[in-house]
This record gives structure tokens, sequence and C-alpha cells, in this order.
């Protein structure tokens, strides 16, 4: 039964993104399979997570035990860890691309505005590092 589940996971991961290559390759926009890649990783995130936290501690107890040892609890806070350096890395990336391009651009037209134009990239490289902060603390608490 565990090999039908990974069978359906993978599928479920990986059929967008095919789908996403073969219209890039056709010459087609590929950005709809893309998104609905995102949406069902995150959907079947939420899916298992609901799923596993409706279970009662009994119930999981006879059946072999899912919550003892607080496996559970340190699995889903390295997930949390994970997804914080994630996220916020991704959310710096866009950040800094747009702020870097457009100091960039306030820096050639005039050569004083340098200093405030790297404070905003600044900032917004920033971001990923207090994601990379809350991983730690997160880390340290499990």
């Amino acid at each position: 039964m565990i090999i039908l589940y990974g069978t359906v996971l993978f599928l479920l991961i990986t059929a967008p993104l095919l789908v996403s290559y073969y219209r890039v390759k056709k010459g087609k926009r590929g950005k709809a399979p893309l998104i609905a890649n995102i949406c069902s990783v995150f959907g079947l995130i939420a899916f298992a997570s609901i799923y596993l936290l409706s279970q009662s501690a009994s119930a999981a107890a006879e059946a072999g035990g899912l919550f003892t040892s607080d496996g559970f609890a340190t699995g889903m806070g390295y997930l949390a860890a994970a997804l914080a350096v994630g996220m916020s890395g991704i959310g710096g990336g866009i950040a800094v691309a747009s702020s870097a391009s457009a100091a960039l651009g306030a820096i050639s037209e005039n050569e004083g505005t340098f200093g405030k134009a790297l404070i905003f990239v600044g900032m917004a490289e920033g971001v990923a590092l207090y994601g990379l902060l809350i991983a730690f603390m997160i880390i340290s608490g499990l």
C-alpha cells in the first residue's frame, strides 16, 4: 500500500512538470501547469498535515505509534524550518531583483543616490537573513 501512495505522490508532483515541459517545447506558455504544480504540492502538504493531525492519539498508539517519542513534532519542526528558509529566500530574491535593478537605474542617472540605493537593496536582502534566523530558532527549540 505504501508503494501505491508513493507512486500517486510522485505522479501528482511530476505530471504538471511534464505538461509544462512539453508545452514550452511546442512553443506555448508553460506557466499554468507550473502554477498547478506549486498548488498541488502545497495542497498535498496541507492535506497530509490535516490528515495526520486529525488522528486520535489512542488510535495512533494502537496502530504502531505515529506520535510516540515526539517524532511527528520533530518532523513538523524541521518542515517549518525548511519552509521558513525557502520562502524567505524566494521573497528576498524577488525583492533584491526588483530593488537592485531600480537602484542601478537611479545610480546611472545620479551618482549621489548610491548610499540610499544600497540601503534599500540591503533591506531587501535582510528578508532572507530573517528567515534563516527564524529557522535557527525553530531548530534550537526542537
